[in-house]
C-alpha cells in the first residue's frame, strides 16, 4: 500500500486537526503525528509526504465543500477519513441534526469523487465516543447508526476499515474511557496512540 513519493492524506475534524495550525510541521500533536513519525523514520527511502487537512468542528459536509481544493488536488495516494462525531453533537448542543441518510449520501459522494478523481487507496475510520458518564447514552443512540454507515461504505468502497469505536470500547475494559478520551470525544495522549496503532497495523505490513 505504500509507495515511493506518495502522499498520504488525513482527513476529518477535531481528533485529526490536532492543533496542526500550532505545528511548525502541520501534522498537529495527535495520532497524524504518531504515525508520521513511525513512517518517515522506517521507511525515509520512500520519501512520503503526509499531509493533515483535518479542521476543527468539521461534519461531513463540510469535507464535501473543501473536497477538490483538500483532497483531489493534493492528488493522494493513500485517503484517511475520521468523520461523524460532530453530526451527533450539533444535534444535541445547537439544535442542527443531519440525519443519517444525509450522512451517508454526503460521505458516499466525497469517496466516489476520490475513487474517481485519484488512484488513492481509502481508509475509513468509525467514529467513536467512551463512556464518560453525563449524555453518554444519548449521545452513543445517535452516534451508533453513523458508525454502521462508515461499515457499510467500507464494504461498499472496498476501504480498509479501522474499527475504533470498537477498539476504544474494549480498551476502555483496562482502563476507564476518561484515560483515553477525556470528554469521550477528544484522544488524550493514551487515545491517540490508540487510534495510530490501530492504523499502522492495516497499513504497514511491519506492524502485523
Amino acid at each position: 500500500m505504500l509507495r515511493h513519493g506518495m502522499t498520504i492524506l488525513f482527513q476529518g475534524d477535531s481528533i485529526t486537526d490536532c492543533e496542526r495550525r500550532d505545528d511548525p510541521e502541520g501534522l498537529g500533536f495527535g495520532h497524524v503525528r504518531y504515525i508520521a513519525a513511525h513512517l518517515l523514520s522506517t521507511y525515509p527511502e520512500l520519501e512520503l509526504r503526509i499531509v493533515n487537512r483535518g479542521i476543527s468542528g468539521n461534519r461531513v459536509c463540510d469535507l464535501q465543500a473543501r473536497w477538490d481544493q483538500d483532497c483531489i488536488e493534493l492528488n493522494p495516494g493513500l485517503v484517511t477519513v475520521l468523520i461523524g462525531i460532530n453530526e451527533t453533537l450539533r444535534r444535541f448542543d445547537e439544535n442542527d441534526p443531519t440525519s443519517t441518510r444525509r450522512f451517508r449520501e454526503t460521505y458516499r459522494d466525497i469517496l466516489t469523487r476520490t475513487r474517481e478523481n485519484t488512484d488513492a487507496n481509502l481508509v475509513l475510520c468509525e467514529p467513536f465516543l467512551t463512556d464518560v458518564g453525563g449524555d453518554t447514552a444519548r449521545l452513543r443512540a445517535d452516534l451508533t447508526p453513523r458508525i454502521d454507515v462508515v461499515r457499510d461504505l467500507a464494504r461498499e468502497f472496498h476501504a480498509v476499515l479501522i474499527p475504533l469505536d470498537g477498539l476504544f470500547a474494549a480498551s476502555s475494559t483496562r482502563l476507564p474511557g476518561t484515560y483515553w478520551a477525556a470528554d469521550g470525544v477528544h484522544p488524550t495522549t493514551a487515545g491517540s496512540g490508540l487510534i495510530a496503532r490501530a492504523w499502522l497495523r492495516e497499513v504497514d505490513p511491519t506492524e502485523k
